[in-house]
C-alpha cells in the first residue's frame, strides 16, 4: 500500500461553498480548491493511513468512492508531496523566492493590528480630521508641494519622502500577511504606465475572507495614519516653518497615491477588496478574458467570420458571471481613459518637462546658472531613473501580464503607485 507524507499543508473550508475546501502550501504559494472528501481524506493521509486506507475509510464513514491514487498525483505535481513510500521527491520551495523578513513572526506584529493600536488609529484620525475643520489653511494644497525654489530638489526630497512612505506602506501588507501566519515578498511591477511597489501575499488564500481584508486595507490604514500624524504635527508642535512645509509637501505626496488605489480596473488594494466583497476568485483576469471574448466577437461580426472563441465566463455560477461581465466593461473603459489621458497629458507634460531639463542643463555650460543647471540635472536624475526602472520592469513581467494562471487570482495585495 502506498504511504504519502506531505509537506505542511492548510485546509481551511472555502468561504462560500461548504462542500469545497481550500488546500494550500504557504511555502510556495500553491493553493486549490477540492471537494471536501478529498479534503478529509488528505488529513487521513497525514496521519498515518495508505491510500488505500484512506479510501476504505472514506467509503466507510462517507459512502464514497474516491480516486486517491489520481488525488496524489495532482499534489504531486503542485509540490504538496514530501515523499511517496519513503522516496523524496523533489522540492519546487527549493527554487522558489525565500519570504522578506522571514524573521518577522506572528508573535512580532499581531499587536499591530489588535484592538489598542486600532483604538490609536482612530483617535489619531479623528484629531486630525477637527485639527482640519478649526484650521482649514491647513487643508493640503497643490501649492504646499513646491516647498522650495529649486524645482528639482523639491522633486528629489518629495520622491525620497514619498519613497519611504511607500516602503512602509508595502511593509505594512507583508505585516499584516505575517499577523495571518502568511509569508510576502515586496517587489517591483508594472499597472499601465505606472510603475509600482507591490508585495506578493499570496499566502492569504490560507486564510478566511474576514480576515484577507486587514492584508488589503493595511497599506491604506498606514498612509490615512501618516498623513493625521503629520497634520497634528504641523498644527500643534511648534516646528519651524521650514519643516512645517516639507511635512505638508509630504502629505501631499502620501494624497497623491490615494486615488490610485480606486483604480479598481488595475490591481490595486481596493480592487482586491472588490473582489472579495463579489465573492469572485479571478475578477480581473476573467475580466479581461471576457474583454477579449467580445473583441473577437466584434471582429468575426465585421469579417463575417463568427468567431470560435468560447466564451469564458461560462463555467461561472450566475452571480460571478454577471459580476465578471459588468466589471469586464468598466476595465475596459477605465484602462482606455487612463491611457488616453496619459497619451495626451501625462507624456506631453514629462518629455517638456524633459526638453526644459535639458536646455537648462545646457545653459549651465554656457554660461547661464549653475544652481539652475544643477536643478535640472536632478530632475532629469530622477524621473529618467523612474522610466529606466519602468522600462526593465515592465520588460521582465509583461510576457506574464495576460497570462492565465487558472482559477487562482495571484496577484500581489498591493500595488502602491512609485511615481505620484
Amino acid at each position: 500500500m502506498t504511504a504519502v507524507v506531505f509537506h505542511p499543508l492548510v485546509i481551511r473550508p472555502d468561504d462560500d461553498d461548504p462542500d469545497t475546501v481550500v488546500v494550500g502550501r504557504l511555502r510556495i504559494g500553491e493553493f486549490v480548491e477540492l471537494p471536501a472528501v478529498y479534503g478529509d481524506a488528505i488529513a487521513l493521509m497525514r496521519e498515518g493511513l495508505t491510500v488505500g486506507a484512506a479510501e476504505r475509510r472514506i467509503a466507510a464513514d462517507q459512502q464514497v468512492e474516491v480516486d486517491l491514487a489520481e488525488l496524489v498525483e495532482a499534489l504531486t505535481d503542485l509540490g504538496f508531496v514530501r515523499s511517496i513510500d519513503g522516496e523524496p521527491l523533489p522540492d519546487p520551495a527549493e527554487r522558489a523566492p525565500g519570504s522578506h523578513f522571514a524573521r518577522l513572526t506572528e508573535r512580532n506584529v499581531a499587536w499591530l493590528f489588535g484592538l489598542p493600536a486600532k483604538l490609536v488609529w482612530l483617535a489619531t484620525i479623528g484629531a486630525a480630521l477637527v485639527t482640519l475643520a478649526l484650521r482649514p489653511e491647513l487643508l493640503p494644497s497643490y501649492s504646499d508641494f513646491f516647498w522650495g525654489d529649486y524645482v528639482g530638489l523639491t522633486v528629489l526630497v518629495n520622491t525620497v519622502m514619498m519613497s519611504m512612505s511607500i516602503s512602509v506602506h508595502e511593509l505594512m501588507h507583508l505585516m499584516a500577511a505575517r499577523s495571518l501566519g502568511a509569508p510576502g515578498r515586496i517587489g517591483f511591477g508594472t499597472r499601465l504606465h505606472n510603475l509600482v511597489a507591490q508585495t506578493d501575499v499570496t499566502g492569504v488564500w490560507g486564510v478566511p475572507r474576514r480576515s484577507r481584508y486587514r492584508v488589503y486595507l493595511a497599506g491604506l490604514a498606514w498612509d490615512a495614519l501618516l498623513m493625521a500624524t503629520l497634520v497634528l504635527l504641523v498644527a500643534h508642535a511648534g516646528l519651524p516653518g521650514a519643516a512645517k512645509a516639507v511635512l505638508q509637501a509630504l502629505v501631499v505626496t502620501v494624497l497623491l497615491t490615494i486615488p490610485f488605489q480606486l483604480q479598481v480596473y488595475m490591481r490595486t488594494d481596493l480592487y482586491f477588496v472588490l473582489r472579495e466583497l463579489l465573492r469572485t476568485r479571478n475578477l480581473f483576469d476573467d475580466g479581461l478574458s471576457y474583454a477579449r471574448y467580445l473583441l473577437a466577437r466584434l471582429i468575426g461580426a465585421v469579417r463575417r467570420r463568427p468567431s470560435t472563441v468560447p466564451d469564458p465566463t461560462r463555467e461561472l455560477s450566475p452571480r460571478e458571471r454577471l459580476a465578471t461581465r459588468l466589471y469586464s466593461v468598466f476595465l475596459v473603459l477605465g484602462a482606455s481613459i487612463t491611457l488616453a489621458s496619459f497619451a495626451l497629458f501625462g507624456a506631453p507634460i514629462v518629455i517638456a518637462a524633459a526638453a526644459r531639463a535639458i536646455e537648462g542643463v545646457a545653459g549651465g555650460f554656457t554660461g547661464g546658472s549653475a544652481l539652475q543647471a544643477l536643478d535640472s540635472a536632478l530632475l532629469i536624475l530622477i524621473e529618467g531613473g523612474i522610466q529606466v526602472l519602468f522600462v526593465i520592469v515592465f520588460v521582465r513581467t509583461h510576457r506574464h501580464w495576460f497570462r492565465r494562471r487558472g482559477r487562482r487570482d495571484l496577484a500581489p495585495a498591493d500595488e502602491a503607485p512609485a511615481t505620484s
